[in-house]
């Protein structure tokens, strides 16, 4: 899964060293893991933020992965490339109802399925069109509404085998896009920080007072999946929960939260409330934006429980990473070790990185 980076993780969690600090300071490393994204699958939408719009520009995939592309629906989703066969031009720059997109340049016209339509002043072209005139088409897996995407993705089969075992009761096809739930914060450190300090509850009780309040920190679970990991957030006495069925492996457990990550940067935080999707997108060595997208499932468990305050924690967490960004600068620092119990997800992912 990962790139061809020298560094070994020890197995054994016990005896295994923390990345070294180059990984999150070096802009080589970084590049290189930069460019092995566009083997992975990313988030690109839920399909309800097409039922409105025919196409939508899914311009974090193109700080992601380099490539403009726009998922369309024509009863039939699609990630087609968003770049004009002609000259190069941007088809789409924001999100529309068309059945046709034409592109603003010079008029060349496309099919929601990327076809090339039409296009002006053409007469007397020699071999046009061809296939290569047509607006590349993506792969594209949906899984419950939730639409992945990617350049030459693989790899997201078995974690969306976990996910349907452990959340696939939820009704997620039917959560609705509500756009007043978006964030974009843009965050001094290294994307890698960012993951690690979201795949360990370590930190909690030192961080988020609030938060600790709403979940019982001793019984915090910690799951790891080829690909991924789980975090399964216990609730505190009273605190809002999820009203799990039978035949879920959690039946009977009072769980306030599940907090999924796939390789390499997508985190599906599950709320009695709904979701809040955080999309990692590095953009230098020590920058990051953190995009956030919510889908909500029931409105009258807003703002209640683990899931209550998110900008709170957001904030929080920001302040932690880009103060850890600055230490592992340090020429003192380069690596450190782990918490056999509170930090196995952060293991998992360094193995990920490194394997």
């Amino acid at each position: 899964m990962a790139i061809t980076l020298s560094t070994t993780i020890d197995p054994d969690i016990r005896k295994a060293q923390t990345l070294p600090s180059s990984y999150y300071t070096d802009s080589e490393i970084f590049s290189e893991i930069k460019l092995s994204f566009r083997k992975y699958w990313h988030f690109a939408a839920h399909k309800n933020q097409l039922e409105e719009n025919s196409a939508i520009e899914l311009r974090h995939l193109e700080k992601l992965i380099d490539e403009p592309m726009i998922m369309t629906s024509d009863g039939e989703i699609r990630c087609i490339s968003n770049v004009c066969t002609h000259r190069g031009m941007l088809v789409v720059d924001c999100k529309c109802s068309k059945t046709i997109l034409q592109c603003p340049y010079h008029g060349r016209t496309f099919g929601l399925d990327g076809s090339m339509r039409a296009m002006p002043e053409f007469k007397g072209v020699e071999d046009f069109p061809t296939n290569e005139d047509d607006l590349r088409n993506f792969p594209v897996m949906n899984w419950k509404g939730l639409i992945f995407s990617g350049i030459e993705p693989s790899g997201l089969d078995s974690s969306l085998e976990e996910m349907e075992r452990r959340v696939g009761w939820m009704p997620i096809e039917k959560f609705k896009y509500d756009d007043t739930r978006n964030r974009s914060y843009d965050i001094n450190a290294n994307w890698a920080l960012y993951v690690d300090n979201y795949l360990e509850g370590f930190h909690i009780p030192f961080v988020h007072k609030d938060l600790n309040n709403a979940l019982d920190y001793d019984n915090y679970q910690t799951e790891l999946f080829e690909g991924g990991v789980l975090q399964i957030g216990i609730a505190s006495d009273g605190e809002a929960t999820f009203d799990i069925p039978e035949e879920s492996p959690d039946f009977g457990l009072e769980v306030a939260a599940y907090y999924y990550w796939l390789f390499p940067g997508i985190m599906l935080n599950f709320y009695p409330w709904g979701l809040s999707v955080n999309l990692v997108v590095p953009l230098s060595v020590d920058s990051t934006r953190i995009i956030y997208r919510g889908f909500v499932w029931d409105k009258r468990m807003m703002g209640k429980g683990a899931g209550g305050d998110l900008d709170k924690v957001e904030s929080e967490d920001q302040t932690i990473v880009e103060a850890t960004q600055r230490g592992v600068s340090s020429q003192t620092y380069d690596r450190g070790r782990y918490s056999p119990n509170k930090e196995k997800g952060v293991h998992h992912f360094h193995q990920l990185l490194t394997s």
